[in-house]
C-alpha cells in the first residue's frame, strides 16, 4: 500500500521534471535569438556565448528593417497568406463535408487517392506545378496555348494557387464531419434543405475547432513558405519575408544581429495567430483524429 501511494506521489514529480526539461529544451532556442538580436557582432562572435548582452541592441531591429523594403515584404506575404487560408478553408471543408456526410457511387476509391497526396512530398511536384503556372493560357502574355509569356510567374496568383486545398485539410474536415449524428442530415432534408445549403447553414457554423486547426497550420505553412515563392518570384517587388531573410547574408559575413531580429519580426504573427486559437487548435485536432 505505502508503494503504491509513493508511485502515486512520485509518477506527477517526475513528470513535472520531464516537461520542465522539455520545455527548456524547446525554448533555449528562442532566447538564444532573443539574446543574439540585441547584440553588437563583438559579442556574438566572443570566444564565450554571451546570454545577457552588456548592452541592449534595440537599434538591430531597426538597422534589419532598414536593409529592405520590410513594408512590401510583410505586406505580399499577409495577402498571400490570408488568401490562401480563406480560400482554402472554405475548399477543404467543403471537400470533406462531401466525403463525410454524402455517399455516392466510388467515395472510398477517391478518398484513398486524396489520401496518397499526403504521401508525395513537395519536391517532387515542384517541376509539374511550375510548368502549370507558367503555362497558364491568356495569363502574362501567354496565347491560348500557354506560350509567349510568363503565365502567373510573379503574381499574387502564382502564390497562391498550388496551397488552396491539401490532401490533408480533406482528410481533417472529413474525420470531424464524420463525428455528426446521421439524425441532423435527417432533419435538414425533411426541412428542404439541399446539400449546399445544409453545409452552409448548419454544418460551417458547428465548425470553428477544425478551421481553427487548420487555419493555423495552413497560416503557419503559407507564411512560412520559401522554395515556391523563390521558384515563382523575380526582383523584390514580389518578395516575401522568407526570401527578405537572404539579405542579411554576404559573400564575407553574415550579419546575426540583425538576421535573428528580422527572424523575429517575420515569426511575430505567427505566434499571435496561435496564443489566440491555441485553445480552438487542440480541440479541433483532437476531434479530427478519434474519428474513422
Amino acid at each position: 500500500m505505502k508503494k503504491k501511494i509513493r508511485g502515486e506521489r512520485l509518477f506527477p514529480i517526475l513528470r513535472g521534471v520531464f516537461v520542465a526539461a522539455l520545455a527548456i529544451m524547446m525554448g533555449l532556442p528562442f532566447l538564444m535569438t532573443v539574446s543574439m538580436s540585441l547584440q553588437t557582432m563583438p559579442e556574438i562572435y566572443a570566444s564565450q556565448p554571451v546570454i545577457l548582452p552588456a548592452k541592449l541592441m534595440f537599434s538591430n531591429y531597426a538597422d534589419a528593417m532598414r536593409a529592405g523594403s520590410w513594408g512590401r515584404y510583410l505586406l505580399n506575404t499577409a495577402f498571400v497568406t490570408a488568401v490562401t487560408v480563406v480560400i482554402s478553408l472554405f475548399i477543404n471543408s467543403m471537400s470533406g463535408f462531401v466525403f463525410a456526410r454524402i455517399p455516392f457511387r466510388g467515395r472510398g476509391p477517391l478518398f484513398v487517392l486524396i489520401l496518397l497526396g499526403m504521401m508525395i512530398p513537395a519536391q517532387i511536384t515542384l517541376i509539374p506545378v511550375f510548368t502549370i503556372i507558367r503555362r497558364m493560357p491568356l495569363m502574362g502574355g501567354n496565347d491560348w496555348m500557354g506560350q509567349g509569356g510568363t503565365g502567373l510567374m510573379n503574381t499574387y496568383a502564382g502564390l497562391i494557387l498550388p496551397y488552396i486545398a491539401g490532401s490533408f485539410g480533406v482528410f481533417l474536415c472529413r474525420q470531424f464531419y464524420m463525428g455528426f449524428p446521421g439524425e441532423l442530415d435527417d432533419a435538414a432534408l425533411i426541412d428542404g434543405c439541399g446539400r449546399f445549403r445544409q453545409y452552409v447553414t448548419i454544418y460551417l457554423p458547428l465548425s470553428g475547432p477544425v478551421l481553427a486547426s487548420l487555419g493555423v497550420l495552413k497560416f503557419t505553412g503559407t507564411w512560412n513558405e520559401y522554395t515556391w515563392p523563390l521558384v515563382m518570384t523575380q526582383g523584390d517587388k514580389m518578395k516575401t519575408v522568407q526570401l527578405a531573410l537572404t539579405a542579411y547574408r554576404t559573400e564575407g559575413e553574415v550579419y546575426w544581429n540583425q538576421l535573428m531580429a528580422a527572424t523575429l519580426v517575420a515569426c511575430a504573427p505567427i505566434y499571435v495567430v496561435f496564443f489566440f486559437a491555441q485553445k480552438h487548435f487542440v480541440s479541433g485536432l483532437l476531434a479530427g483524429s478519434v474519428k474513422g
